[in-house]
């Protein structure tokens, strides 16, 4: 089993096919095996990587999470164990706060950044607002009830038993993220996103009812020259409901990235 010992933990992780680096991860509600969709399209171009986050799926932490390495730097971590010069970054949700994160902090080793229906630790007063009133619309909906649009469950409920099936495998999540704000995740200053210079592309679900089109749309105005392409008929995991759109719009837009 493919792991790598950093900081109180075995991160375990997954490498396959060839050619040029895509790091995909993974949100809240899933783990490595949540691009199942992905790696088999990908992988004939490109070397994917997928791995747990700490505190996901396979690679468990006993300890408390003020305690735990931020999930950026267990990415940096990682990146150097593979030892990849530079990566294309794929995040789902979640997954946002570790990729953006890294971007920051690395923004030489990002060739692209791809950022699924999420806005990661990207924070000033218009997405905080943006935030906030989603967040009284949503009061109440379980973490696993609004990950998968209501139109998904419906025309394939073979597919959202098999989410729910993946997310079952994550310990529970207050064990995996703590309660509250996570202190595992870089937040993201209005002054830092103007200052990116990589290639970013935010990919959301139009049914989005956890991180809505509205938060998605203030985040790519924080960065300069951020692309959106919007899905019909998704929620929040365009990925896993619309796999085939979600591929061809990541194929095209890391062509376009180099």
């Amino acid at each position: 089993m493919p792991v790598l010992s950093f900081m109180g933990a075995d991160l375990y992780y997954e490498r396959h096919g060839e050619g040029p680096a895509i790091v995909f991860a993974h949100g809240a509600g899933g783990n490595h095996l949540s691009w199942f969709q992905q790696v088999p399209h990908f992988r004939d171009r490109y070397t994917c990587v997928t791995f747990d986050h700490r505190g996901f799926g396979r690679s468990l932490d006993p300890r408390p999470v003020e305690e735990r390495p931020r999930f950026d730097e267990d990415l940096a971590a990682l990146i150097d164990h593979l030892g990849l010069g530079d990566v294309r970054l794929v995040a789902q949700s979640m997954g946002g706060w570790t990729a953006l994160g890294y971007t920051v902090t690395h923004p030489q080793r990002v060739r692209a950044l791809v950022m699924a229906d999420t806005a990661g630790g990207l924070t000033g007063s218009e997405i905080d607002a943006a935030r906030a009133a989603a967040q009284e619309r949503r009061a109440g909906l379980p973490l696993l009830g609004g990950a998968i649009s209501q139109g998904f469950r419906q025309r394939n409920p073979v597919g959202a038993f098999l989410y729910e099936q993946i997310f079952a495998l994550n310990p529970p999540r207050d064990q995996a993220t703590g309660a509250g704000s996570p202190t595992n995740r870089l937040s993201v200053t209005v002054e830092q996103a103007a200052a990116l210079a990589v290639p970013v592309l935010f990919i959301e679900g139009e049914d989005d009812v956890l991180i809505p089109p509205d938060v998605i749309a203030a985040a790519q105005r924080m960065i300069p020259g951020a692309q959106l392409a919007m899905v019909a008929d998704a929620g929040h995991s365009v990925y896993f409901e619309r796999p085939d759109e979600f591929n061809t719009v990541l194929a095209a837009f890391l062509k376009q990235a180099g």
